[in-house]
């Protein structure tokens, strides 16, 4: 796939031909500012608003964030692609843009969502309780 990319002169991205590593550091600056600047602050907030986090289970409560993340971030990251890899070459049409990005929403969605729920946040709550168990024992026999 790389050669193909290559032959191409690279991924068409802002009116011209960019490096693949060009496109994956912009897209990685961009996912993360808007993830720390608007992502994680607007899901927590949205998650309390159902939820009281001193009364919610842990794993309820952090489900509820995950949820407003995709929630939040899907429809963020599915108009900057539509925005960046816009074909350019035939005109703008403002009508194309938002059609490209309800398509992107509707094909990122449920992946992102799925996946997020089902795949990611149990490997992460199982690696979280791999290392706190093995501090934890360690700290108790420290103590002993």
């Amino acid at each position: 796939m790389l050669g193909a990319v290559n032959a191409m002169g690279g991924v068409y991205m802002l009116v011209r031909n960019l490096p693949i590593w060009t496109v994956v550091i912009i897209e990685f600056i961009l996912a993360y500012t808007l993830e720390i600047t608007v992502g994680s602050p607007m899901s927590f907030k949205l998650a309390c608003k159902v939820f009281d986090p001193r009364e919610t289970h842990p794993v309820l409560f952090e489900t509820a964030i995950i949820c407003a993340t995709v929630g939040i971030m899907c429809p963020a990251m599915s108009f900057l692609a539509a925005f960046l890899y816009y074909p350019y070459y035939a005109g703008f049409n403002i009508f194309t843009l938002l059609a490209n990005w309800i398509k992107l929403v509707c094909f990122n969605f449920p992946f992102a969502f799925f996946s997020q729920l089902f795949f990611i946040q149990p490997f992460i709550r199982t690696c979280f309780k791999a290392v706190f168990r093995r501090k934890a024992e360690t700290t108790q026999t420290v103590n002993a």
